[in-house]
């Protein structure tokens, strides 16, 4: 079991939920860092005494260096900082908690010193996740998925011997706030509906994600790259109960499934205790009293991010990180009021359109996408005032 953890992105949802399950297992901190949360940043240092605190600016870094006079914790900040954090000799694993294309360089970093990594940035995958798995490969490192979705297929999998009798991916999705809505009225929805999930607890921008689809084609891009497999065996089902977690279907047509109560705390504390199972403080699932568990397809036309996403799936290659890139800077302008609901489509559309294609981008050309679409995506709001 994992002795010894460093977790990026300590102050958000996940990291929260990590320290909350950190408190129950024998495991040490060895760095936490967060955005600019300082105060949550200080509670959390006090708390859990790690080498290292990292924050995203010189000047968030300085307000916490005063919170903290006196203990011996280091405090750093930036890109750097946060490649430190996820390389100190003491982390024997690292939690990649933080949101967005920032956690890319750390994780490759860390996976560079064989670390074993708790993976909730699925931006990693996404936008690089042929260089990333050749690099985990190459370096004997673990990728052990923290997302309640794959985690689930990870569980899944656990009792298959030989890949090759994996016939598809099914990874459920609750269909987020708007199921079955039709377009006319999805139009109309405000940032404070989109941020009203029916099941699940977590940050704004991965909220907005799952009203819009997005979040569940990004996690079909991410489930292609962490298994090896093609597009064509990863499907998605709308399961509005959040009961059934992903499946797993097999060649003779048995289907294993995931099942639990929507509490992230199981994954993440799988992540750290694999291959072992431990006592978990989630709630249990009660069958006899969880209702009936429905599925059916998502509505590609009421939600076109979802549809987008998959295109940007088999095409590969710089198509997405121009995709997660738009989606970023698009969900931002969203979070702030400025644009509507559907223009979160219309922009991330324009910029997978207009980012120039290439088949096998290198670190440096995934960057490049990456910053070109969330340009394109500002430029466009710019002219839409």
């Amino acid at each position: 079991m994992i002795k010894c953890v460093s977790i990026l992105g300590s102050t958000g949802s996940i990291g929260r939920q990590s320290l909350d399950v950190l408190e129950k297992l024998p495991i040490s901190v060895a760095a936490l860092t967060a955005g600019s949360n300082v105060e949550r940043m200080a509670e959390q240092c006090r708390r859990f005494r790690p080498r290292l605190a990292v924050m995203a600016t010189r000047e968030a870094a300085e307000a916490l260096q005063k919170e903290l006079a006196g203990l011996p914790i280091r405090i750093s900040w930036g890109e750097k900082g946060l490649i430190e954090a996820a390389t100190v000799p003491e982390a024997d694993c690292v939690i990649t908690a933080v949101v967005g294309m920032v956690g890319l360089k750390p994780t490759l970093a860390a996976i560079r010193e064989k670390k074993r990594i708790g993976l909730a940035n699925k931006e990693t995958l996404v936008c690089a996740g042929e260089l990333v798995m050749a690099e985990a490969e190459k370096h004997g490192a673990e990728i052990i998925p923290v997302d309640s979705e794959h985690s689930a297929i990870f569980q899944c999998i656990m009792g298959i011997r030989d890949r090759r009798e994996i016939r598809r991916l099914i990874l459920t999705c609750s269909g987020g706030p708007f199921f079955a809505m039709a377009p006319e009225d999805l139009s109309k929805v405000t940032k404070a509906d989109a941020l009203k999930h029916p099941n699940w607890k977590m940050g704004p921008k991965i909220t907005v994600d799952c009203a819009t689809l997005m979040n569940k084609g990004l996690e079909v891009i991410e489930a292609m790259r962490l298994y090896r497999l093609p597009l064509e065996k990863v499907g998605v089902v709308i399961h509005r109960q959040s009961v059934v977690h992903s499946l797993v279907e097999t060649v003779d047509g048995a289907m294993l499934a995931q099942l639990g109560t929507p509490d992230m705390r199981l994954p993440i504390q799988l992540a750290l205790t694999y291959p072992h199972r431990l006592e978990c403080p989630v709630e249990r699932l009660d069958l006899t009293s969880c209702g009936s568990l429905s599925f059916c397809k998502p509505d590609p036309e009421a939600f076109p991010c979802l549809k987008l996403a998959m295109e940007c799936a088999k095409a590969g290659g710089t198509a997405c990180p121009a995709l997660n890139g738009a989606n970023e800077a698009a969900v931002a302008l969203f979070l702030k009021d400025k644009i509507g609901f559907y223009d979160i489509y219309r922009l991330v559309s324009l910029a997978v359109s207009k980012v120039p294609f290439l088949p096998q981008p290198s670190l440096e050309e995934i960057l490049d996408a990456d910053r070109l679409a969330r340009q394109i995506v500002n430029d466009a709001f710019v002219s839409m005032k």
